[in-house]
């Protein structure tokens, strides 16, 4: 038995691509794009963008960059009881670490996600993120700030803002007389 329409459909030709023209670059001058020539002027020069100047070391008392934007993404979805710790002295991996709490494994996933996505915005790209397919910790690891959202029966467990607060000196007794 014989067909009377095609069993594939017809292929598109690829489009065609100009061939780069070979030898060097056609030189331009001042003349031929509009302006005037002046007597013995050579072609023109492009301006070629500026180099970025390398940022400066941040001192010591500076907040990093993605503190703030963290803090913003943190109020943005409403995270709970976000405490902000700075561990500069006691830590070489982080300068601050943000804790934080959410209400839902699902409600953390959206934390963490926000948190990454305005950092990427602001040009802070996060060094890693873990612990999403678990749903009761997930940690964002930004260059100097370390963000931790967890459901509020770990973060009872864990404690960790009992572990990387600064101590506070505890109030002496007085000894007893006559010992």
């Amino acid at each position: 038995m014989l067909c009377s329409y095609p069993m594939t459909a017809p292929r598109k030709p690829a489009p065609r691509r100009r061939a780069a023209p070979k030898g060097p670059r056609p030189k331009t001058t001042r003349a031929a794009q509009g302006g005037t020539a002046a007597k013995g002027s050579g072609p023109v020069k492009r301006a070629r963008p500026a180099k970025a100047k390398a940022a400066a070391a941040p001192q010591r008392g500076a907040l990093p960059p993605a503190l703030p934007v963290v803090q913003a993404a943190l109020a943005d979805m409403k995270a709970v009881d976000v405490r902000v710790i700075d561990v500069r002295g006691a830590n070489d991996v982080a300068d601050f670490m943000v804790v934080a709490s959410g209400t839902s494994d699902r409600h953390l996933r959206a934390i963490a996600d926000r948190v990454v996505q305005m950092c990427k915005a602001s040009g802070q790209r996060p060094l890693g993120v873990e612990g999403e397919g678990q749903g009761e910790w997930v940690l964002v690891d930004l260059p100097d700030v370390m963000v931790h959202v967890m459901l509020p029966r770990t973060r009872e467990f864990y404690q960790l803002e009992q572990l990387w607060e600064p101590t506070r000196a505890a109030p002496r007794r007085p000894s007893p007389a006559g010992a």
